[in-house]
């Protein structure tokens, strides 16, 4: 079904046309991995998308906290099961890709990571000091570790055990010559070069550089060139050896120097396809400089989800959510610096006090320069700069701060040049520490906080935005053909708060915005929980997620709510308000009134939603860049935010459904997902084997009555026809006489291989049967059914 029989190592190669996440993990490893590879093959996907591979904490189900560079994960079946699996993967013509975590190591498990345990031991004199990010001045020469719980003589809890410092089950070690017989545990504490502090001082007194607040994450310094090396080897090596294809680099923001990390790896794979996990704000753009194919695609996301977005519905909801809010209420940009500054003067305030220690002090001392440094964190707009990119966001954030803060003026000022200096230490620690700022205020406080259409709080979207219309929607796809044609698209991932079809299905409440509200009212009377935002971003998590267990939306429940931390937190837990959220769930999911509220307002949206799930899925598909399909999500994917994204996939399921629609089934739109496999399939399929019909993006003009309900692009051959707001166009009547303007050929449906003609098609022929059509030239109008065979672009010899 391929023209790319085989795979050989022979220098960079081609991006890929479609991939296919996989999670690996010690319960689908990569022999698991292995015997999904002719499925994948069979759905269309060219490349298989990996999750981290190399060593990670024991019980890891992620992989993001590496604890080894130098191996292949044994709990994911290890080096010799990732020969397995590319050997299967390249001899079915598939390309691989694999994430890669440049930015911390795992550190939860001292005796795990060799290079944190040497670090412990030996303090500034270890080899590893130049490798992880410590402020050794401020912790008088030892480094921080938050592990001691509440109450007083903790360290009295110390033994020694084994030639190692035990507390509870936290092991470290003893550095030589400083347990001497006689001391007692503490005693030997305080000679060590880490101390053991209590885990609420990591906020203020912390010395190391995390991922985000992660404290078990511990930050590296891969601009150091031999911690490159030792941290990639086998990374390069799996490209250099044609394992591997391509990588996508997780968190470049965490970074002393994105660009010149970036320029490292293409040098050390010879221009391997690469594509970064970066978060664009509104109309940034990502550096021309980096070398990098393109982002994750949360940018294509967002793009998606907002042109299937009914405008009409922002008034009502805006007031409703100014309603619930009440005497809190702010815009979205309040809300944003509110929480932004929260975290600045909490969870990162020794991130800020670092920066701080890192600027000449003058006479009105540290606090007011960690003042200034958190204001102009809490009001920069963007992630983060790249200097000297980025001095217009600099300076953006100080007119802000001086006008929110002009007590702050003359230390904003004076801070300005050394932020501004890329050579400056301060200036290199801002850019980091910014985006995580950005990160924990915004994604994990205020998606949580912001509840008026929960489907716009999404990983990498702006939800001020409320929707696009059909011609900003293209203006920005033409953008995308042009800068960065080789950028992955998305729907769903690992990271999203809520997955493709939750989103589908919760944005139809913009079409219905006063049904929503008067079934929220009786829900909220029902199960009051005093919190009513956040009632109202639960409850359309319920509605999207429908039908779903009650231990997946309790689960979701209370990380939400502690997320949010407006009724309950993770380290102050509101017993009665966490009871709550328990019986407000159950009532949900078992027989009675609540439940019946909930199922009839489903059965209300789920023909829209599934329409919005198969327009939102085609355009993915369809549009410039390189669609990822996220595992599973080829049927329905109701997943909400991690670990219940990581659940299990059902791929007998699958293989059998695929074997129907192969054979000529035409699936009806229902519970069973099918439908989407059939768009998810012919998409994939005319993505791989004709790449001439995706060449190129031109907008397709409607007319009618319903024009504002169709969605329209010819890619060089491949026509893209959708459906928006399908309640309204039930309201109106339907398509009527509306129809798009093509070239004077005939055409074939890719979906239902049937026939039609133009130059003007009705929509509603080409609609009949499905929400959604992808048109391509008919036999009688194209030189040859197939592009003319391509260069092998990946792959290894067996």
């Amino acid at each position: 079904m391929s023209d790319k029989p085989g795979i050989t190592a022979a220098g960079p190669v081609p991006a890929p046309r479609s991939t296919y996440r996989l999670q690996i993990s010690a319960a689908f490893d990569l022999d698991a991995a292995a015997a999904t590879v002719d499925y994948i093959r069979d759905l269309g996907a060219d490349w298989v998308y990996l999750s981290p591979l190399l060593q990670a904490e024991a019980g890891s189900d992620h992989g993001y906290d590496v604890v080894d560079h130098s191996l292949v994960d044994p709990a994911r079946g290890g080096a010799d099961a990732l020969d397995r699996f590319a050997t299967a993967a390249h001899q079915l013509g598939r390309g691989v890709l694999v994430d890669i975590v440049p930015n911390h190591m795992g550190v939860a498990t001292p005796r795990q990571n060799s290079w944190w345990w040497d670090l412990l031991q030996n303090g500034q004199q270890s080899r590893y000091a130049e490798a992880f990010d410590v402020d050794w001045a401020f912790g008088q020469g030892r480094i921080r570790i938050p592990v001691l719980g509440d109450g007083p003589d903790q360290l009295d809890q110390l033994e020694i055990v084994d030639g190692e410092l035990h507390y509870f089950r936290n092991r470290f070690p003893i550095a030589a010559g400083t347990a001497d017989t006689g001391t007692s545990p503490a005693g030997v504490h305080d000679r060590q070069n880490y101390e053991l502090v209590n885990w609420r001082r990591a906020d203020d007194e912390l010395n190391y550089r995390r991922f985000f607040a992660v404290n078990s994450l511990a930050g590296i310094r891969v601009e150091t060139p031999w911690v490159f090396e030792e941290s990639h080897r086998e990374i390069v090596r799996w490209v250099r050896d044609g394992l591997v294809q391509g990588l996508r680099v997780d968190h470049p923001d965490g970074l002393a120097d994105p660009a010149g990390y970036l320029e490292a790896l293409r040098r050390a794979t010879n221009g391997a396809y690469v594509l970064v996990e970066k978060i664009l704000e509104g109309p940034e753009q990502l550096p021309t400089s980096w070398a990098t194919a393109g982002t994750t695609g949360y940018d294509a996301l967002t793009d998606v989800d907002r042109v299937l977005v009914d405008p009409a519905g922002q008034e009502h909801l805006d007031a409703l959510e100014l309603r619930l809010q009440g005497a809190d209420a702010a815009g979205w940009g309040k809300l944003i610096y509110r929480n932004k500054r929260v975290v600045a003067d909490g969870i990162l305030r020794s991130e800020v006090l670092r920066i701080a220690r890192l600027v000449p002090s003058d006479e009105q001392g540290n606090d007011r320069t960690a003042d200034a440094v958190a204001e102009l964190l809490a009001a920069f707009p963007v992630y983060r700069s790249y200097l000297p990119l980025g001095q217009d966001h600099l300076q953006a954030a100080a007119n802000r701060s001086i006008a929110h803060r002009p007590e702050l003026e003359a230390e904003i000022l004076r801070l300005l040049p050394l932020l501004g200096d890329s050579e400056h230490p301060a200036a290199v620690r801002f850019q980091q520490t910014s985006g995580m700022v950005m990160a924990k205020g915004v994604e994990d406080r205020a998606y949580y906080r912001f509840s008026r259409l929960t489907s716009l709080n999404e990983v990498g979207a702006d939800p001020d935005e409320f929707s696009v219309t059909v011609t900003e929607f293209h203006n920005r796809q033409r953008a995308r053909q042009a800068g960065f044609p080789q950028s992955m698209t998305t729907l769903s991932t690992h990271d999203t708060k809520r997955s493709e079809d939750v989103r589908a299905r919760i944005s139809v409440l913009a079409e219905i915005p006063a049904r929503w509200e008067g079934l929220l009212e009786q829900l909220r009377a029902r199960h009051p929980l005093s919190d009513a935002p956040f009632e109202n971003l639960l409850w359309q998590a319920i509605v999207g997620a429908w039908p779903a267990s009650r231990e997946r939306l309790l689960a979701y429940a209370l990380k939400a709510a502690r997320e949010a931390g407006t009724s309950t937190t993770w380290t102050e837990q509101n017993a009665d308000f966490e009871m709550k959220l328990d019986g407000l769930v159950t009532s949900a999911v078992s027989p009675g009134p609540t439940h019946d509220l909930i199922a009839g307002l489903v059965s209300e949206l789920q023909q829209a939603g599934w329409s919005n799930s198969l327009s939102l899925k085609l355009l993915q598909l369809t549009m410039p860049g390189v669609p990822d399909v996220y595992q599973g999500s080829e049927l329905w994917e109701t997943s909400l935010v991690d670990p219940d994204n990581r659940r299990p996939v059902d791929y007998e399921q699958r293989r059998e459904l695929l074997i129907r629609v192969d054979g000529g089934w035409l699936p009806p739109i229902d519970v069973s997902g099918a439908a989407k496999l059939l768009v998810t399939s012919r998409a994939l399929r005319l993505r791989r084997d004709r790449v001439r019909f995706f060449t190129r993006y031109a907008s397709i003009p409607a007319f009618g009555a319903a024009a504002e309900h169709v969605v329209a692009f010819d890619r060089g051959g491949a026509i893209t026809v959708a459906t928006r707001l399908p309640i309204g166009l039930h309201r109106a009547g339907g398509w009527g006489d509306t129809t798009i303007a093509l070239a004077g050929r005939s055409y074939i449906d890719e979906l239902t291989q049937e026939k039609f003609s133009g130059p003007s098609l009705r929509v509603a022929d080409v609609l009949a049967r499905y929400p959604v059509a992808l048109l391509v030239v008919g036999d009688d109008d194209r030189s040859s059914p197939f592009d003319p065979a391509l260069p092998n672009p990946t792959g290894r010899h067996a």
